[in-house]
């Protein structure tokens, strides 16, 4: 994988390149193996290389034959080798074996319209020096990310926000809107970042920019099918055209010039990703796991019997207190958002150890649980709508403590929990029913903003923001569907595949591979009916049973065990030592200007007495403690404190 960054300017004025080359120096930890430059009057289009295909001849940026077209790329074309061959046939001739020079071909043959012929992860500008235009792309569900703002009548692109701020004068201010999102669906909203006037280019949207602006639109749209349109084949036949999907979606991600390995958790989805490859391709695969050290969190005996099962070459990492406390805010760094979690910091730390095993790829299990309908979320608002259909229903409650047994001790509890699962059943129409709760129940820490930032924010209504993203029918789809497709838009492109994906695998130059967002797959699980998703309160069923040839009967048979890190542990350490008493002085948060001072003090006091702190707890102080940590990093200090600049090895003039 790699970082691309660029400047763009119509009017004329000269591009220095060594601002470009400060851009690139932000992220080399994103390609440290080359830096190029292609430079002329009008654009100037950078790149540092994660070499991994085509490691001799695959520098970028790269041209077409006439050296008209230049393009900068992150990412991987899974399907290159059948569209080279296409292009080639067209008479196109090709410089390099790289799957990036197929772009330059494929706009020079289709122009703008070639999107939906890829498949893979990608976010890429191409410079058009005829037309004086650029065209950038990225991937359907948003797996790689490009960053964009104007300044002084230029376009200004990049893979990370640091490198937009390594330009002078580029202002470095809180949006406070961004902040009410994620402390609200734990993501900002679709296109928005924490900053002022710093934009995010949409999953699955193409952005041009030439003398007439920017024009942004979509090529394609999460799936959201109606009943019409479902699959009606047996459960047999759908879990064996999965099967096949599945197996060719993990093939086509091994094609690189240097080894792959996968991520193992223990769990389905990762255990059939990693038994696919063992079984089909490569049965000396190395795998990768994380282990804790309270039995909570950790899956280490299902990470071993996977181990046995498949006789893999294994490596894991343990991800204990103190390594979450001292690596949370340099993670936080790469993130570039405030968290509500301490969840990316051990994928952070298993990155880490992925690249010390000499490994740049590794296959994943991402998407999985919001695509076949993994998440206990899901569960919920099949069975809150059953509720509101049928309240007098006397099997409601029933379905609950099925639902989560675990906490069900007594009748107290079932009271509490009950009446938690039953409020406003009767607007199950709502179009956020399913998350409302959830919402609701993490809206409760925006109790710690400052006095200031609730007057910014009074006109503010975060779901009000969120409806105008909803597609024209998605009040009338199942609602399975709808609490799918709020997972996938937000959830998992906005926080999933950035902060626990691209972002940590990136901070060590580790290309995360995601086959079951290989979009024929996609589309293809949005046509099956819900009933073989979850089926009963079941999750997975259809998955499961596409699974079954390649994995044991324990772990299929597996109820889930949703991944999660130790919060109040760690952090409440961290709040504590040198780094986290500075980020949360009275000094530091009265200047951020995000969060109430005394309320800190008053959490942090609760804190010292309970050895248990309240999920409420656990994700306030994530959230105030990354907040300011980027407050510090990035808008405080200068960004160019902490880049190291490098020369580019190439500079192309145009």
């Amino acid at each position: 994988m790699c970082g691309i960054a660029g400047c763009v300017n119509n009017f004329g004025l000269d591009i220095a390149r060594n601002d470009v080359a400060a851009m690139l120096s932000a992220i080399q930890h994103r390609g440290p193996d080359a830096m190029g430059l292609y430079i002329d009057g009008l654009a100037a289009i950078g790149h540092v290389r994660l070499s991994i295909i085509d490691l001799a001849g695959g520098d970028q940026p790269i041209s077409n034959e006439d050296k008209t077209i230049w393009v900068t790329y992150n990412g991987e074309i899974y399907n290159f080798p059948e569209l080279r061959d296409e292009l080639l046939g067209k008479g196109h001739h090709f410089s390099t074996g790289t799957d990036t020079e197929i772009l330059v071909h494929l706009y020079e043959e289709e122009g703008t319209g070639f999107l939906d012929r890829l498949n893979g992860q990608w976010a890429f500008a191409i410079w058009d020096t005829r037309k004086k235009r650029l065209f950038c792309a990225r991937d359907r569900v948003g797996v790689r990310p490009l960053y964009y703002t104007m300044f002084n009548n230029t376009f200004i692109f990049a893979s990370e926000i640091k490198a937009l701020f390594a330009l002078p004068g580029i202002g470095r201010t809180v949006d406070p809107s961004t902040l009410d999102d994620i402390f609200t669906f734990w993501a900002p909203l679709p296109g928005k970042t924490f900053f002022h006037n710093i934009s995010e280019l949409l999953p699955g949207h193409f952005l041009l920019f030439d003398k007439n602006g920017i024009k942004t639109g979509p090529y394609w749209e999460i799936p959201l099918y109606s009943r019409d349109e479902w699959f009606t084949d047996s459960p047999d036949v759908l879990s064996e055209n999965l099967r096949d999907l599945l197996v060719d979606a993990v093939r086509i991600r091994l094609r690189s010039d240097v080894p792959v390995g996968t991520y193992l958790s223990g769990g389905l989805d990762s255990s059939g990703i990693t038994a696919i490859v063992s079984q089909r391709f490569n049965p000396g695969v190395e795998t990768f796991g994380i282990r804790f050290n309270d039995e909570r969190f950790d899956e280490g005996k299902h990470q071993q019997e996977m181990v046995h099962f498949l006789k893999v070459a294994h490596h894991e990492i343990m991800a204990d207190t103190t390594a979450i406390t001292d690596s949370f805010t340099r993670a936080i760094r790469h993130c570039e958002k405030p968290i509500l979690r301490t969840a990316p910091v051990p994928l952070y730390l298993l990155a880490k150890l992925v690249r010390q095993n000499s490994i740049k790829v590794v296959l994943t299990g991402e998407g999985a649980d919001e695509f076949f309908g993994g998440y206990d979320i899901f569960k919920e608002a099949l069975v809150r709508t059953f509720w509101g259909r049928f309240p007098q229903s006397i099997q409601r409650g029933k379905l609950i403590e099925r639902l989560y047994p675990d906490i069900f001790r007594d009748d107290r509890t079932r009271k509490v929990v009950k009446s938690f699962f039953g409020r406003n059943i009767e607007s199950f129409r709502d179009p956020f029913f399913s998350h409302n709760l959830r919402w609701n129940n993490t809206s409760r820490i925006k109790t710690f903003f400052s006095d200031e930032l609730n007057s910014t924010l009074q006109s503010y209504d975060a779901r009000a923001a969120l409806e105008k993203h909803l597609p024209p029918k998605f009040s009338s789809r199942h609602i399975l569907a709808r609490a799918q497709h709020l997972e996938i838009m937000l959830f998992m492109s906005n926080y999933l595949l950035s902060s626990q994906g691209d972002r940590m695998g990136m901070a060590h130059s580790v290309e995360v591979r995601m086959p079951f967002l290989d979009h024929r797959l996609m589309e293809f699980v949005g046509k099956v009916p819900t009933i073989w998703k979850i089926c009963g309160l079941h999750e997975k069923h259809l998955l499961k049973k596409a699974l079954v040839p390649f994995l044991p009967g324990s772990i299929t048979g597996r109820v889930k065990h949703p991944y999660r890190a130790p919060v109040h542990e760690s952090l409440f350490i961290l709040a504590q030592n040198e780094e986290g008493r500075e980020l949360l002085s009275e000094r530091a948060v009265r200047q951020a200007g995000l969060f109430d001072y005394n309320k800190i003090c008053t959490l942090l006091s609760k804190l010292r007495k309970t050895e248990a702190a309240s999920e409420t707890d656990s994700m306030a102080l994530a959230g105030i403690i990354s907040a300011q940590s980027i407050v510090r990093d990035f808008i405080e200090e200068s960004p160019l404190k902490q880049i190291v600049l490098q020369k580019p090895d190439r500079v192309i003039e145009g």
